[in-house]
Order: structure tokens, then sequence, then C-alpha cells
């Protein structure tokens, strides 16, 4: 089934009307300077969720509490993005993408505000799943506003640079939430989080222009156009959306299932190797995937999407049999950059795809649903593959993790169609 491309800035709107054919037009130029200003709101709000992670399992544990319920102040952060995925897509169909952005940085600002003055256990957790539900309509409402933004041709691209930032601003937070933590106490990085959130917000009202057709927003706030559970059940019949949301659950769950949570105890235990060479080659990986991101989006848009996320999901696999098997720290710091790599090109190709799958006037919908099966990986993942690291060890978790990446890859290279390939068109006269 090929599926209908999206309707985006540069052929919809009263203000854009046509079609942007060729780079360097006004409306390509327009699309170019809102994916700046939301590299920079994502940058901003992955900055602050990674500031936070060094102070996060400290702070739990001043409650008072067990090892599983730090855990949960993890996990609960997940589960907020997986359950504000879809309200996000309403959203921003029925108000515009810049509302749903605003109010998801002042609901990011609100929970961590929350995070750093509550007094129990329980309160921090709710606090907590307020405040994943703020940074989760940001990242939704982030992919909705590439999807309207990007045509086929260079979605990859755009989306990578995105991605990239995104990865890059989670994976050297740490450092200075760490500092903040020592300096000011383990309550600091929630207040700087919770600054950042308010500054997302305001940023996103007075910078990044609407992507949405006002027309549509007004049907939509109406109850018009195709209900929701209709357009649910119309994108479960394509074959090539639903595998590439498995792709993207896959990968969210052996990023935080396996990378956050069993990677750093078997290097520890199998390896001997302290906090210090684990974070670094872990650094070392987000580096080299940083650097991969622009390349491996070019390769999307020419090569072809599947092209792409077949391969990329199977070395992901592949990287995780790496650190299993790992014989020193060379190897070790090899499946890194193994990972940083496949995971960073792997991770952007399956939005572009699920925004190739959007059928016209059906960007939020779409990647509202794919943002859920991401999402759910990122609940799933720690807590299956804690479950198995528990009762059958740290290696068998992540053979479990490294399974499903590579199922992933392989399931998507037999049964997912090609959405686009940039070089059967340049083969065109």
């Amino acid at each position: 089934m090929s599926p209908l491309y999206p309707r985006d800035i540069a052929t919809s709107g009263p203000d854009m009307p046509g079609r942007a054919a060729t780079h360097g037009t006004p409306r390509v130029t327009k699309s170019n300077k809102i994916l700046v200003w939301m590299c920079v709101l994502a940058g901003i709000n992955q900055m602050g969720f990674g500031g936070v992670v060094p102070a996060l399992p400290l702070y739990a544990k001043s409650f008072g509490v067990s090892a599983s319920a730090i855990g949960m102040a993890v996990a609960i952060y997940g589960l907020a993005r997986f359950a504000g995925a879809v309200p996000a897509g309403w959203l921003c169909d029925a108000f515009g993408r810049r509302h749903a952005l605003a109010l998801g940085g002042l609901v990011t600002a609100a929970g961590n505000f929350w995070c750093a003055t509550a007094t129990g256990y329980p309160e921090f957790i709710m606090a907590r799943f307020v405040a994943g539900a703020g940074a989760g309509a940001i990242v939704t409402t982030g992919h909705i506003v590439l999807a309207d933004i990007s045509t086929p041709e260079r979605r990859g691209r755009m989306v990578s640079i995105y991605q990239g930032v995104f990865i890059f601003a989670a994976g050297v937070g740490p450092f200075p939430g760490g500092l903040l933590s020592e300096r000011f106490g383990l309550t600091a990085p929630f207040w700087v989080y919770a600054v950042a959130g308010l500054f997302a917000g305001v940023l996103a009202w007075f910078a990044v222009g609407e992507t949405r057709d006002g027309a549509q927003m007004a049907a939509a706030r109406k109850g018009g156009g195709v209900p929701f559970a209709t357009a649910v059940r119309a994108l479960a019949g394509q074959t090539g959306f639903v595998l590439a949301c498995f792709v993207s659950l896959a990968n969210a769950a052996a990023r935080t299932g396996g990378l956050f949570s069993v990677v750093p105890l078997l290097g520890s235990l199998k390896l001997g190797l302290t906090v210090t060479e684990i974070g670094f080659a872990l650094a070392v990986g987000t580096v080299v995937g940083l650097i991969a991101a622009y390349p491996g989006g070019m390769l999307v848009d020419y090569f072809g999407r599947k092209a792409v996320i077949a391969p990329t999901s199977v070395l992901s696999g592949l990287s995780m049999l790496l650190f299993c098997f790992a014989p020193s720290y060379a190897w070790f710091m090899a499946a890194s950059i193994l990972w940083g790599v496949a995971s960073s090109i792997g991770g952007s190709a399956p939005a572009v795809y699920a925004a190739d799958s959007a059928a016209s006037g059906k960007n939020a919908t779409t990647l509202s649903v794919f943002r859920m099966a991401s999402d759910a990986g990122y609940v799933a993942g720690p807590l299956a593959l804690g479950l198995i690291a528990d009762t059958r060890g740290a290696t068998d978790a992540l053979l479990a993790g490294a399974a499903l990446m590579v199922a992933a890859g392989v399931a998507f290279a037999i049964w997912a169609p090609e959405t686009y390939r940039g070089r059967d068109r340049a083969a065109k006269p």
C-alpha cells in the first residue's frame, strides 16, 4: 500500500501556497528557520532531561525508599511520555503546534519545580509524571513540526539534524547536572530544568512559527474530519508503519533497558571497568553518533528509508552482542561506537518513514501514535531487561535486547514497503 505524503509547510497554509520544489526558495528558507528553532528547543529540553540524571537516583533515595522504588522514578517519566503522546497530537490539531510546544514547556517547568520542592516520595513520583508529560508534549510535537515543514526529498536530513541535537544534548546534560548537584545540592538540577522548561515555552511561543493550517485547526476543534479511532485503524492497516513503530520501540527498549541499565553493570562485573571508563566509552559513542547523524540522513534520502532502517537495526543488535562478549576495554569502546552510529542513524530513519506514511492532514495523528509506540519501549525496556538481568543475569538481558533489535530489522527488511528513494527520482530523465 503506497502511503500518501503529508501536506507540509511548503504545500499548505494561507501564506505558503503551492509546492517548494527547489532549495533556496522562500518556503524552504522558512522551513530551515523553523528547523533551527526546533533544534534549539530540543537542545534546551534534552539538556535539562540529561541534567537531572546524575541526581535522580540519589534524590529519590533521600526519601528512604528501596532500589525498585528508585527505578520507578525513572520509569514513571517514560510512562508519562507514553500516556501524553496522543493528547499532544490532539492539541497540535485543535490549537496548533505552537500552543502545544508552549504548553509542554510550561508543564515541564511546573513538574520540575514540584520535583525540587517535593516533601515525600509519592509526591515526587507525581511530580516526575507531570514533568514527563510536559517533556513528552515537546518531543511529540517536535516530530509533528518536522513532518509539517519537510518534503520527502529533504526529510531524512532534516530529521537527522534534529535527532542529532536531541541525542547529543541528552548525552552531555549529565555533566553540568553532576556539577550542579555537587555544588548546590541534589535539587539544583531540577530547579535549572524548571527554568529551562519555562524558557522553552516562551521560545516556542515567540520564535517557532505555526506550521498547522488554520482551517484544519478550526475543523479539529469542532470535531470535524476523520475520527481519531478511524485514523488509527487506517494506520494499523499499513504494514510498513506498524513495523516502523516496532523498530522504534525496540530501539528505545534497547537504549533505556540495555545501554543505560545493563551495559554499565556488565562492564563493571566482567571487565572491572570504573564508572569513569564506562562513562567515557558511552560518551565517545554519543559523539560519533552525532557526527554520523547528518550523513545518515543523506543516506536515508538517497538510498531509501528501508535500505537504512533494516541494516542499522541489525547493527544495533550486534553492538549489544559485542557488549556481551567484549574481551577488553578496547572492544567495549568499539561496541559503544557501533551502537552510537547505528542507533543515531537508525533512530531517526523510522520517524522519517512514519512521516512518509501520514495521509494528508494527518501528521499529528500519525506521529503521535508513532511516538507513543516508541515511548512504550522507554517504559518496557528497563522493566523487562531488568527482570531478565535479575533472574538470568546481565548477559542474557543484553542478548534479549539484541534479539529484539535484530528481529525488528529483519522483519522490516522482509515486509515493509519502501516509501521514498531519492536515487530513483534522480535517475528519471
